[in-house]
């Protein structure tokens, strides 16, 4: 009795300076608003602490007269709202079980819960769709022994450490809410509480949801695995394009490649079309122009074994004035090599549209000569069609070969011949095929009827000449019939073509471009040779 009448000896004080007509009709809202401390509440809250010094206000020396006042305003409210049997002598409980619309507002004062009576044992704030993290103005009401905030929308972690300062806390209810689930390594506190306590309140795993979990990963996680397996299959044998540079298959172009380069193989990047072979101008995922060169014929597995082995040739040469061959695409319903995209026209456009002079067709000859001569060392079994429409001449006038092929039975004196009619229609700009009904043979004809006695009718008449020019011009097409010669099995060596050439045109105007292609050529160490005759 004594505990009790000093723990409310202020509430006395309060109500006894109030009517019990204003507390009972008026709002929480208004009293705190409107009422004052009486004059002597100071001594008053005084001799509590000095008759029970375990009062919470007391440990606030100096007293906040503002609050401890508050306190026993809400604390009267809240004692008639949760239906004490008597306010005055008792406070058990509060009890607040679906009242959502005034359960946050008390829950709001925190200067209540500060000091809330020693004699509240009981809490109860469930059903009331309380919202944000769990209240921890609760834990100031250290002595209780029930608290249930069941069916609310808490959520965020729960602040399990302070349960601690609950010493007296028997019943805990924390179902139906929405906290979030906590690795709680300390197994005492789910020992201290029946497990009711957290039925779906997201601290423990939900197990129908942890079933649910269990079913979808077992069969997710092997789909995902699939997913990824056919990802990586396509990646590494459609798109290869896609992986990282050192993973890629150097120089293996898939199908699915050349189609995105080519946006489908449309009609607007086909460059070219004769019979089984197609053109096609592309872009590479890396930005890249390339020339793709698709063949359609059907082919065996053992040609296609061939192609492949060959095309693996080709990719090697190495040289300033090759068109780079980055790869090739072995696939069953086509082949296809594919090159850099050089710009520009071809040496027979070149000669027919801008009649270049002599110094420009010298630097041609002599670059073409360093090209046949390093494939002729380096590479035999290479082929190639030197016919001028099949060189292009770059934007900077540099010749580049293209047309290459693997010869099985490589022909020295053949070649020897096609750099010869090279050499004739650089000098007369004259097309074999089409303006002699013989076609080559009728050209040499005609080139052997006119040498030397009419060599103003074999130059090409737009380019500007001189008695020097015309005299070179004569030693090249002399030189180009002994190479076109095949009435006698006597033809000179690689090695004597680059030096005759070499001394023919060693006019001032040519021999920086010859000492810089000495400089430039890519041919390896071999390539000494062909300087050293050159100087």
């Amino acid at each position: 009795m004594a505990y009790i009448s000093t723990n409310f000896l202020l509430f006395f004080f309060t109500i006894s300076s109030i009517s019990f007509h204003v507390i009972f009709t008026a709002t929480v809202i208004e009293d705190l608003n409107n009422l004052q401390p009486p004059p002597d509440f100071n001594s008053t809250i005084t001799k509590n602490c000095i008759t029970n010094p375990y009062l919470r206000y007391c440990n606030s020396i100096p007293f906040n007269l503002d609050e401890i006042f508050k306190s026993t305003i809400v604390a009267s409210h809240l004692c008639n709202i949760s239906n004490n049997t008597n306010c005055v002598e008792s406070f058990p409980k509060i009890d607040l079980h679906s009242q959502p619309k005034i359960a946050p507002l008390y829950l709001s004062f925190t200067f209540f819960w500060k000091y809330c009576p020693l004699t509240l044992t009981s809490i109860n704030l469930s059903n009331n769709s309380l919202k944000g993290n769990f209240p921890s103005d609760i834990f100031h009401c250290s002595q209780i022994e029930k608290l249930d905030l069941s069916h609310n929308n808490l959520s965020g972690d729960l602040p399990v450490q302070n349960f601690y300062i609950l010493e007296n806390l028997t019943f805990l209810n924390l179902s139906y809410n929405d906290f979030s689930e906590s690795k709680i390594s300390d197994k005492h506190f789910f020992e201290r509480f029946n497990s009711m306590s957290f039925i779906c309140s997201g601290i423990l795993p939900n197990h129908k949801h942890f079933r649910i979990k269990a079913v979808l990963l077992l069969i997710g996680f092997p789909v995902f695995v699939i997913s990824m397996v056919v990802f990586l299959g396509w990646l590494c044998f459609w798109r290869p394009d896609f992986l990282p540079r050192f993973l890629q298959r150097r120089n293996e172009f898939t199908m699915s490649i050349l189609k995105a380069a080519t946006d489908g193989f449309s009609k607007r990047n086909l460059v070219g079309k004769t019979g089984t072979v197609s053109v096609y101008k592309g872009v590479l995922r890396n930005g890249s122009e390339v020339r793709i060169e698709i063949y359609l014929d059907n082919m065996s597995r053992e040609n296609r074994r061939r192609f492949v082995e060959k095309s693996k040739i080709l990719v090697q040469l190495s040289h300033d004035n090759i068109v780079p061959i980055l790869g090739w695409c072995d696939n069953r319903r086509f082949r296809a090599l594919i090159t850099e995209w050089i710009g520009g026209e071809n040496i027979e456009t070149w000669l027919s549209n801008s009649a270049p002079q002599w110094k420009q067709r010298v630097k041609v000859i002599l670059r073409v000569a360093l090209v046949v001569c390093y494939l002729h060392e380096e590479w035999p079994e290479v082929g190639y069609n030197l016919k001028t429409r099949n060189v292009l001449i770059s934007e900077n006038g540099e010749p580049m070969i293209t047309n290459f092929r693997i010869d099985d039975h490589h022909c020295s004196a053949k070649k020897i011949y096609k750099f010869g009619m090279f050499i004739l229609e650089m000098v007369t700009n004259k097309r074999p095929g089409k303006e002699f009904e013989k076609g080559e043979s009728g050209f040499v004809e005609w080139v052997k009827l006119n040498y030397p006695d009419n060599m103003e009718d074999l130059i090409d008449k737009r380019m500007k000449k001189n008695g020097l020019i015309v005299s070179q011009c004569a030693e090249v097409i002399g030189f180009g019939l002994i190479c076109t010669d095949i009435s006698n099995g006597q033809r000179p060596s690689w090695n004597e073509i680059l030096d005759l050439i070499s001394s023919t045109l060693s006019i001032e105007s040519a021999s920086p471009d010859r000492k810089r292609l000495h400089l430039d050529s890519k041919g390896g160490h071999k390539h000494a040779h062909y300087r050293g005759s050159m100087h």
